[in-house]
């Protein structure tokens, strides 16, 4: 399977030849990751709701009075926070038609708000404390962050479909702090990150490790040595491998994978999750 844009950020460029290693992710599955997907809660979420294993990422750690999302499609996300008790209120934005009206038939006769419009225009000051945004690409993602940043919530979520560096790259600018990451595996590795607001705009998430890794694989992937980041790094540099010739980031990625991969190697793992 080609890239359609002839080449791809993890360096492969069809015009050599060759799968694209995003394209091939799609039939890479690993299994879970989120800790709570076999509990009880987890169990009874995904069968009441439908929540897919990157939702259910999410679903896991959001717990607040008023939740916006934006994107939310079919609504999914919001309904099982609000039926499960862990908002009181939800708020949810679609920019396109057809979503908005399938989360307002989801959404009816629950504590919800269903609005028109782009990104957070829609959304007062201080109106929700936590926000999520899933299933986007990273660059819509900074773009609704960046639109209205005095509207944005002190707790993000943000599960970016592809280049999750770019929404790291968004905290570090922006003021808000890393607190959590995790890699959700269903079709495809789902990064899921976690933003605080801090005063302070030196995250120590990255204190210790090397910066460009870290903007590519997370810093708390990276610290705990993530036993599904792992695997997902060993399966791309195998890919990568296989080119002789290949872009300039596409090396680069190459090589910070050995980099990462070999550091790993001569140092025992402390936590892998």
């Amino acid at each position: 399977m080609l890239c359609s844009r002839g080449s791809c950020p993890c360096g492969a460029d069809s015009r050599f030849g060759g799968s694209c290693y995003c394209s091939s992710l799609l039939r890479f599955e690993l299994g879970t990751v989120p800790a709570d997907r076999n509990s009880k809660l987890g169990i009874f979420v995904n069968v009441m709701f439908g929540l897919d294993v990157r939702l259910q990422a999410v679903f896991d750690q959001v717990r607040c009075p008023t939740h916006v999302d934006v994107g939310s499609d079919h609504a999914r996300l919001l309904a099982a926070l609000l039926k499960s008790g862990r908002i009181e209120r939800g708020i949810a934005i679609e920019n396109k038609q057809q979503p908005f009206v399938n989360s307002r038939r989801r959404l009816a006769n629950l504590a919800a708000d269903v609005r028109f419009g782009d990104g957070l225009a829609v959304l007062e000051a201080g109106e929700a404390e936590s926000l999520s945004i899933c299933g986007m690409g990273a660059e819509s993602i900074v773009q609704v962050l960046e639109a209205f940043p005095d509207r944005v919530p002190p707790r993000v979520f943000l599960q970016p479909n592809r280049q999750p560096e770019l929404v790291r790259r968004w905290g570090l600018r922006g003021g808000f702090h890393l607190v959590d990451e995790r890699i959700a595996c269903g079709h495809w590795p789902y990064s899921i990150l976690t933003f605080q607001r801090a005063a302070d705009r030196d995250d120590p998430a990255y204190d210790g490790v090397d910066r460009d890794a870290a903007l590519l694989f997370g810093p708390l992937n990276l610290r705990r040595r993530s036993a599904v980041l792992e695997r997902v790094l060993r399966e791309e540099l195998e890919y990568l491998q296989r080119f002789d010739r290949m872009e300039p980031a596409g090396i680069r990625r190459r090589e910070t994978i050995e980099a990462v991969l070999a550091t790993w190697s001569e140092t025992p793992a402390t936590q892998t999750r």
